[in-house]
């Protein structure tokens, strides 16, 4: 069980902190950088499912929403999973590998072989993409996008040191942000929403300045 009494110790005033096994570090060391990437991802999933739990599940006549709950129920039960999860990650990653102590419990390969297990199931209701998807959305589907990205960074900053971490861990990562991304898909596909496909450059229209024109003539 974790006890914290106190927050503020005084000790990262000097731009300082500790890592698990007590040693002190710059707070802008590659190792720290990775451990607040992975609490930045932590945090914009639970900004994910609070967009979740904020669908509305009723229709305007009363009636359940289904599809919503349903949606709801996966998300609370997945993202939360996925939280304590990164939690565990972030507490390794904070750690050198020779330095890991006993008692920590470690994300291990049953937890990443879940994540496909996850995508697979989600994957047998999507239609085949043929094209690249914009980072856009309505309601929890927009957050995903952007705890993908950020999750992507979290991974190319273990690669700048992932001789110094167990291979698990970066493995484990790779996965994640593939599973968010397909989580965003299956999300997108329950609640009906179409997803915004990249239209590429000979195809799109150029410039809004005649469209603002015309509307500042009709006003």
């Amino acid at each position: 069980m974790v006890r914290i009494t106190k927050v503020h110790t005084g000790g990262g005033d000097s731009g300082e902190t500790s890592l698990v096994d007590g040693s002190r570090v710059d707070k802008s060391d590659a190792r720290i950088e990775i451990v607040g990437t992975c609490d930045e991802v932590n945090a914009l999933l639970g900004l994910v499912l609070m967009e979740s739990n904020r669908l509305p599940d009723t229709h305007s006549d009363g009636g359940a929403r289904i599809t919503v709950r349903r949606v709801k129920d996966v998300c609370s039960a997945a993202i939360g999973r996925m939280q304590s999860e990164l939690f565990d990650l972030g507490a390794e990653l904070a750690c050198p590998p020779d330095q890991i102590p006993e008692y920590m419990e470690l994300v291990d390969q049953a937890d990443s072989d879940r994540l496909c297990e996850e995508m697979d199931a989600w994957n047998e209701e999507l239609e085949p993409l043929e094209s690249f998807i914009l980072p856009t959305g309505v309601g929890p589907i927009a957050a995903m996008h952007l705890a993908r990205t950020v999750t992507r960074r979290l991974e190319r900053s273990m690669v700048a040191i992932k001789d110094e971490m167990r291979p698990l861990t970066l493995q484990y990562v790779n996965r994640l942000s593939d599973w968010i991304f397909v989580l965003t898909r299956w999300t997108s596909a329950r609640l009906g929403e179409d997803e915004t496909l990249w239209i590429p450059k000979g195809k799109r229209e150029l410039g809004t300045a005649e469209m603002t024109r015309r509307q500042n003539a009709n006003r």
